[in-house]
C-alpha cells in the first residue's frame, strides 16, 4: 500500500464526487489516497440515497421519445437559469461549458461503460415557465438510473476496491481533516484526527471520540467534502437576503456530517469561496416517519394535478406549479409568513401521479425489479412507500370529506386557513404538508 511520499493524490471526502475523482486517477495509474470522516458503510454519501437523476443532452432515450434537444437548447437553458451577472462567475462559467459538452458527448457512453443504465422514461427537472431565455429546461432531460442512486456510485466504489487491490489507492476512513497543510502558499497535505471506529449505518451519526492523529501528503489535494444542509446554523448564516428571512423549520435531505465544515478549512488554507448565497433548497419537503438522520426530509414528487395551496388556503400563482421553479416557489412561500404549504389531492391522484424522491422510496427501481416495478406502479393503490407515509407521516392528513380533511390541516398547523378559497375533490382527500 502506498505511504503518504509516494502518493500522487489526496482525496477528502468519499461521496460520489471524491470516488469519481479517485477512480479517475486510479485509471491514469496514479496513488491515490481517499480520507474520510465517516465509516465505510456511508461510501458514496448521499448519492447513494438520490433517485439518481442524470443531466444528458440529446440521448437516446430522448430520441425514442420524440424529445428533441441539442447542446445549443441545452447551453440557453443553463445559462439563462445561471444568470453568471457576477464577477467572480467566470469559472463557474467555464464549468458550465465544460459539463454541458461533458453531457452532449461522452457522458452517457462512459457511464454505459462503466455499467449504469437508464430507466427509459426521461422527465422533467426545474421547466420553468417563463420566457425562452429564462429560468428553466425547455425539454425534459432528467435521465432515471437504474437502480437510483446506488447503482450511480457502483462503479465507482468498484473502481476503488480495484485500486486497492493493485496498491494504487488506500482509504482512510474515520479520519477527520482539520488542516490543509500548506508551504509557501501552496496545498501539500492535509493533516487531522483519526476516530474511534463506528459500527454506524448509512447516514447515521457516527462518533467523535479520538484516538490518534494523522498526516498525508501529497502533490495535489482534491476536497470534495459536500455542502452546508445538514448544518442549519450555516443555513441561515449564508441564506440569501432576496428570499426575506429563513424558514424557522428546515428539513435535511443530507446526513447531519454534511456540516460544510470542509469549507472554512479549505478557506483558512487560501480558498476562495464565492456565491454562498446561491442555494438550493426544495419546496416539497415531508417529515421522514422513519428518519435515518436528524429532521429527514423526504421529497414529494406530486405530478400535475394536485391543487398547492399556501398555509392560509390560497393557491400558489401560475406558473409556481410542482417542479416548474424551485427557488421561486420558496420565495413565494416565505412572503406569505408561513414555512409550509399544502397539496391537496384525491386517492385516484395519489395512486396514479404521487411519487417519492430517493432510492430508498422507490425499492422497485432501486431493486433493479420488472417485476416488482410493474406491481407497485400499476396494482390498487398507491405504492408501498407512499401507502406507509399516508399512514405514519406527520404530515398527512387523510379525511373522508372536505370538511374533515379542512379540520385536520389545521389541528395540524393551527393557522387561518381561508375555507372559501380552498377547493378539494369530493371523493377521500389527503393533504399533504411540506416544508422547505
Amino acid at each position: 500500500m502506498p505511504q503518504s511520499r509516494e502518493l500522487d493524490a489526496i482525496v477528502v471526502g468519499a461521496g460520489l464526487s471524491g470516488l469519481v475523482a479517485a477512480a479517475e486517477l486510479i485509471d491514469a495509474g496514479k496513488r491515490v489516497a481517499i480520507v474520510e470522516q465517516e465509516p465505510e458503510a456511508s461510501l458514496g454519501g448521499q448519492a447513494w440515497w438520490s433517485f439518481g437523476g442524470l443531466f444528458l443532452i440529446d440521448s437516446p432515450e430522448q430520441r425514442r421519445i420524440s424529445i428533441k434537444d441539442s447542446l445549443e437548447l441545452a447551453r440557453q437553458d443553463w445559462f439563462g437559469t445561471a444568470g453568471f451577472d457576477r464577477a467572480e462567475d467566470e469559472w463557474p462559467r467555464r464549468w458550465a461549458e465544460a459539463y454541458l459538452q461533458f453531457a452532449a458527448g461522452e457522458k452517457r457512453e462512459w457511464l454505459r461503460e462503466r455499467g449504469v443504465g437508464f430507466f427509459p422514461v426521461v422527465g422533467w427537472a426545474e421547466r420553468g415557465g417563463y420566457t425562452a431565455l429564462g429560468h428553466g429546461n425547455s425539454v425534459p432531460r432528467f435521465h432515471i438510473t437504474w437502480g437510483t442512486g446506488p447503482a450511480v456510485i457502483e462503479p465507482f466504489v468498484a473502481a476503488l476496491r480495484r485500486g486497492i487491490d493493485e496498491g494504487l489507492a488506500t482509504l482512510h476512513v474515520r479520519h477527520r481533516v482539520d488542516e490543509l497543510v500548506t508551504e509557501n502558499g501552496t496545498v501539500v497535505g492535509v493533516r487531522g484526527v483519526t476516530l474511534a471506529p463506528d459500527d454506524a449505518a448509512r447516514g447515521a451519526a457516527s462518533n467523535r471520540t479520538v484516538v490518534g492523529d494523522f498526516e498525508l501528503r501529497a502533490p495535489a489535494t482534491i476536497v470534495t467534502s459536500g455542502g452546508i444542509g445538514g448544518n442549519h446554523d450555516l443555513v441561515r448564516a449564508q441564506w440569501p437576503a432576496r428570499m426575506g428571512a429563513a424558514p424557522q423549520n428546515l428539513l435535511s435531505g443530507v446526513p447531519a456530517h454534511v456540516d460544510g465544515r470542509m469549507l472554512g478549512i479549505a478557506e483558512n488554507a487560501g480558498a476562495r469561496l464565492i456565491n454562498g448565497d446561491r442555494m438550493w433548497h426544495y419546496v416539497e419537503g415531508i417529515q421522514n416517519w422513519d428518519p435515518v438522520w436528524p429532521k429527514h426530509g423526504i421529497r414529494i414528487l406530486p405530478g400535475p394535478s394536485s391543487v398547492w395551496l399556501d398555509a392560509t388556503g390560497h393557491r400558489l400563482p401560475a406558473p409556481l406549479f410542482p417542479g416548474f421553479d424551485t427557488l421561486g416557489t420558496l420565495e413565494h412561500i416565505v412572503s406569505t409568513g408561513y414555512d409550509h404549504s399544502w397539496f391537496v389531492l384525491t386517492q385516484s391522484i395519489i395512486e396514479k401521479e404521487f411519487a417519492l424522491s430517493g432510492s430508498e422510496q422507490n425499492p422497485d427501481l432501486t431493486g433493479k425489479s420488472m417485476r416488482e416495478l410493474l406491481k407497485q406502479r400499476l396494482s390498487t393503490g398507491a405504492t408501498g412507500p407512499v401507502e406507509a407515509f399516508k399512514k405514519h407521516g406527520a404530515d398527512f392528513v387523510v379525511a373522508d370529506t372536505l370538511d374533515e380533511l379542512l379540520d385536520g390541516m389545521q389541528n395540524l398547523t393551527p393557522r387561518h386557513c381561508d375555507r372559501r378559497r380552498s377547493r378539494a375533490p369530493r371523493d377521500r382527500s389527503s393533504g399533504s404538508r411540506t416544508h422547505q
